[in-house]
């Protein structure tokens, strides 16, 4: 179904409480075996490494940038924060990955029974953080760095993220972009539409990229698409729809209060700091602050 032929009911769209759903990367990777070669890819020299080493890991969308939450796995001693950039770019995600950290230790250290406040030293896993970016490529370093963009001076604090492109080794990550770039490619003819993803996956398969994977798993790659492209049309209905209210109740889209309440009333309906900024022409960093402040003004 198109998004342009989808049905809203009783006459206004009414956008549903934002529910995190899967993304194909993080069901892709959920799988062992496709997770051990996600591992390989990353790490050629670790020829030992087996399925019961990984041990998948729930990385929370702390800042509810993404529909979707990001994966994370451990291998022995090692955090792996994988952290998908599609077509976006931004230098936040280094803060975003520094957060992912803070939480997903402060889950180890609870699951580990250790305590933080007490004078044994923690036994954590040494991270490593990636970001796979799919988009265009020419101008985005190898690695990016937090004391480098936001601590030039006084670098007290620092994490640091390799970037993935793909380099056409045709291993499972690299596929795994090829294939992102072919449903891309057939959104952009077609729309968000389940003609576009049977067909991405029909030459993605005929290429042999990701040949197995979508084989067996081909209906659950559509209806994850599906969701997602139904939860970004009624997000942008519902950011419409605000906008055409503040209008016609002559309320002055300037005024610094209207905007805060238009903002906390879309991020209460499930809307993400980036819709809510791009739909009202405000800084992310400050629809942030007004969601981290508190409730609707009267």
């Amino acid at each position: 179904m198109g998004t342009e032929s989808m049905p809203v009911t009783a006459g206004r769209s009414t956008l549903p409480n934002r529910t995190v759903k899967d993304s194909v990367f993080r069901d892709l990777f959920s799988q062992p075996e496709y997770l051990l070669e996600l591992y390989k890819a990353l790490h050629p020299e670790d020829a030992t490494a087996t399925e019961a080493d990984l041990e998948n890991v729930t990385i929370k969308n702390v800042l509810m940038g993404n529909l979707y939450n990001d994966p994370g796995f451990t291998v022995r001693n090692k955090l792996l924060v994988m952290i998908e950039a599609q077509s976006t770019w931004t230098i936040n995600i280094v803060i975003r990955i520094l957060m992912y950290l803070a939480d997903t230790w402060n889950s180890y250290i609870n699951e580990t029974s250790q305590n933080p406040y007490g004078s044994k030293k923690l036994n954590l896993p040494e991270p490593e953080f990636y970001v796979i970016f799919t988009g265009d490529c020419a101008d985005h370093p190898e690695w990016i760095s937090l004391a480098d963009e936001f601590f030039p001076e006084k670098r007290n604090l620092d994490l640091k993220a390799k970037i993935l492109y793909g380099d056409d080794d045709n291993d499972i990550l690299d596929q795994y972009i090829t294939f992102t770039k072919v449903l891309d490619e057939q959104v952009k003819e077609k729309g968000r539409t389940q003609e576009a993803v049977s067909e991405a996956i029909r030459i993605c398969k005929d290429r042999q990229v990701l040949k197995a994977y979508l084989e067996s798993r081909e209906k659950e790659v559509i209806g994850i698409m599906m969701t997602l492209f139904d939860q970004e049309y009624l997000t942008g209905i519902y950011v419409k729809e605000q906008r055409a209210e503040a209008l016609e109740e002559g309320i002055a889209v300037g005024s610094q209060n209207t905007q805060k309440n238009n903002a906390l009333r879309m991020h209460e309906q499930g809307c993400s700091a980036d819709s809510i900024a791009r739909m009202l022409g405000l800084s992310v960093d400050t629809v942030t602050e007004w969601i981290s402040s508190g409730a609707v003004l009267a």
